[in-house]
């Protein structure tokens, strides 16, 4: 046996344990790449809502006196139908970045929303230090999932309760 064969095997194993160290190595990344890729969505998530909770505060605002009202659809915080003008109070329906579409859950009193809330059930990364336009519901107040999270005006909404999932 000559010394080139006895060398082919020590390099088979050099090269097995460097394809063994190289997937560990991408199975690292791909976690850190989709944790880092989760927080923006959270982010874009926290941005959107805080465009809600201005629209639907802006709605109200503009209300005819004595009758404070929130919009009785998303729709309407595009074009405000009570207006004889164009008034928008959201350029446009924003795409729930956790979910992929524009299918808000709202939360409603007396048939009006009050707050919106994305409809995906996945871990929260973040649960403190949260926005004020994010309320969190009293059974809820680990803020786990992502649907837990109310983005509602800061100007006294009424509060939501015994909401159903």
């Amino acid at each position: 046996m000559t010394a080139a064969s006895r060398q082919g095997g020590a390099t088979y194993l050099l090269m097995l344990f460097a394809v063994a160290a190289l997937g560990l190595g991408l199975a690292g990344f791909g976690m850190v790449w989709s944790t880092a890729a989760q927080r923006e969505r959270e982010a874009e998530l926290l941005f959107i809502g805080g465009e809600f909770a201005r629209a639907l505060a802006s709605y109200r605002a503009l209300s005819p006196a004595g009758a404070a009202a929130y919009p009785q659809h998303l729709e309407d915080l595009l074009l405000d139908p009570r207006q004889p003008f164009v008034r928008r109070h959201l350029r446009r329906l924003y795409l729930d970045p956790m979910t992929g579409a524009a299918d808000w859950q709202v939360d409603r009193v007396d048939g009006q929303i009050v707050a919106v809330r994305s409809r995906s059930t996945r871990q929260a990364r973040r649960r403190a230090a949260l926005p004020p336009w994010v309320v969190i519901a009293a059974e809820h107040a680990d803020a786990a999932r992502y649907c837990d999270w109310q983005m509602r005006p800061q100007d006294g909404a009424p509060p939501v309760v015994g909401l159903a999932r």
